[in-house]
């Protein structure tokens, strides 16, 4: 007997040809291949929870659920699933340890979206970047301020704030020799998962190489296993790779040392009431930043958007009253932000149950706890539309800090 239970995978609504299906991506990108599965076989699904076999499955669907299958079409389905990698099984694990390895044998981590969301003639990337820099005429911010929000949502929606924000950091980024990347992960099912990686990080300019002195003391209080299971989800995160490129422009090409850190939800706390002040992993990590970039001129970048809502993220449709009261909501945690108050930021967010799924929470927080004493300034947000009606949208911010 196989029971069989599904990875956590991305499954988004989806309609083609007046048809309504889940799309089945996994973001590990162990397999490219993407399913659609019929919305009322949702069950067959549901029922791969690791609890039940192939024929244990096909008896409850037929008995709850009155879905009848013809002779091996449910089994057909089953070995589809399989074969994408998306059960946890040992084809899986085989297959996620060969890619592993090859990522970590690899000279670099190779720019995964380059030639897809920007191009990857480096001629080209900085033909576009420098044309939403020419768009905002902001001059920069001195080179002794120590921090950054940065957007991570798609360069056409977002590239007015990117813009906005980096050319205010533009001597910022020169001066740093270190750069620490705090960026949503956005597939951990860990919650406050803490992801590091030893290997460098490459953009169409070259290759940024990975501080691994600074990774290997991160390690030391997340634990080796925590902080490197999981890895793999670095090829394929795009919070900060995104960053990484503006990063690299800015510097006009000239390397600079990297701490790549990939922050999972902070659900845990929030549902618990605490602030993630009271896991002493999250003090140790905090105080380990610290003290291991002491000495050095460091730039901290929280690579987050601010506010996920609407239908395209399983909310009801924003009209003008809504979209009003989204900013008012925004504003509040900005403002905390710009104060630099990380437990005013958290609490903002942690009150309403994160209801408007603020992405970059757990980046934004731990980077204004590592900074200390600081104040921001916001110089840009915006509002993106995430479905065709415009009842949905991701809000984007820029700040700069002190």
């Amino acid at each position: 007997m196989t029971l069989l239970k599904l990875r956590p995978l991305d499954i988004r609504p989806y309609q083609q040809d007046g048809q309504h299906f889940f799309l089945l991506r996994d973001p590990l990108q162990i397999s490219d291949t993407l399913l659609l599965v019929p919305q009322p076989l949702a069950p067959v699904l549901m029922l791969c929870d690791g609890n039940w076999d192939a024929h244990a499955i096909h008896g409850i669907l037929r008995l709850r659920y009155g879905i009848e299958f013809e002779d091996g079409l449910l089994e057909g389905m089953l070995t589809t699933l399989d074969e994408a990698f998306f059960f946890e099984n040992e084809r899986f694990y085989a297959e996620q340890a060969r890619l592993l390895a090859e990522y970590r044998a690899a000279p670099h981590r190779p720019p995964m979206l380059a030639g897809a969301s920007y191009p990857a003639d480096p001629a080209d990337l900085r033909q576009l970047l420098d044309a939403y820099l020419d768009e905002v005429g902001l001059a920069s911010t001195p080179a002794e301020a120590r921090g950054l929000l940065s957007p991570h949502i798609d360069y056409p929606r977002g590239g007015a704030v990117y813009a906005k924000v980096w050319k205010r950091a533009a001597e910022m980024a020169r001066a740093a020799d270190l750069v620490v990347l705090l960026g949503t992960d956005h597939y951990s099912d860990v919650p406050g998962s803490l992801t590091l990686t030893r290997q460098n990080y490459a953009t169409p300019y070259g290759v940024l190489p990975t501080a691994c002195d600074v990774v290997e003391a991160l390690a030391g209080v997340i634990g080796e296993e925590a902080a490197f299971a999981g890895e793999l989800r670095h090829r394929g995160e795009h919070s900060l790779e995104l960053v990484a490129v503006w990063l690299h422009h800015l510097r006009d090409g000239q390397p600079v040392p990297l701490v790549p850190v990939l922050t999972g939800s902070f659900s845990q706390y929030i549902e618990s009431g605490v602030s993630p002040f009271t896991d002493e992993r999250v003090k140790a990590v905090v105080n380990t930043l610290q003290q291991a970039t002491a000495g050095r001129r460091v730039l901290y970048v929280a690579s987050g958007d601010l506010s996920h809502v609407g239908p395209a993220f399983n909310g009801e449709p924003l009209h003008a009253s809504s979209k009003a009261r989204l900013k008012v909501a925004d504003d509040e945690i900005i403002g905390r932000m710009a104060a630099g108050d990380a437990e005013g930021f958290y609490s903002s967010i942690q009150r309403s149950g994160d209801a408007n799924n603020v992405c970059g929470l757990s980046p934004v927080y731990l980077m204004l706890k590592t900074l200390g004493a600081t104040e921001g300034e916001c110089v840009a947000y915006q509002a993106c539309p995430a479905d065709e009606r415009d009842t949905s949208v991701v809000t984007v911010a820029g700040l700069i800090f002190e």
